[in-house]
């Protein structure tokens, strides 16, 4: 059985080490990258508080294609430029929004979704995918979030 949840007290920063380790862990000589981005989606489900939505879009020619997930249905299919997740692929940059709904060409795939944090996981100088987080609460991730996807971001790069 696997328990890696960081205690709620735990500061930020600390959390996002303990998260890359436990990435690393579950995914260190996994072949398969969809077990792999599986386990990473529930991982995220259970280290970071106040989401509705976590993991993973992957980019399949010139689209992203959704990928393994813990949160309500979602849009199956993003066109690169279009929204969060498809400006970031795009751009090969994180995009951290504090207002979905501000945001020029937002993709509503759930409507209770306020903030969004997008970090593309690139291999090779090229975006494989992207990591979603999405939450119910405005402005819910700040740059140490952003800092601690992208470093779990470069922990997947080879795994997914």
């Amino acid at each position: 059985m696997f328990d890696f949840r960081p205690a709620p007290d735990t500061p930020k920063p600390e959390a996002y080490r303990q998260l890359c380790d436990a990435a690393d862990a579950l995914t260190a000589g996994e072949p398969d990258a969809v077990a792999n981005m599986a386990n990473v989606a529930a991982l995220l489900w259970d280290f970071l508080p106040d989401l509705n939505w976590a993991g993973f879009y992957r980019l399949v020619e010139d689209e992203l294609v959704l990928g393994p997930f813990v949160g309500r249905p979602a849009c199956i299919r993003i066109p690169l430029g279009k929204g969060v997740c498809g400006a970031a692929a795009s751009a090969g940059r994180t995009q951290l929004v504090e207002d979905v709904h501000s945001f020029p060409g937002h993709i509503a795939c759930d409507a209770v979704t306020r903030s969004e944090l997008v970090v593309p996981v690139i291999r090779e100088g090229a975006v494989v995918a992207v990591i979603d987080l999405d939450s119910p609460v405005a402005a819910r991730f700040d740059q140490a979030d952003a800092e601690g996807i992208e470093a779990l971001a470069a922990v997947l790069e080879k795994r997914i």
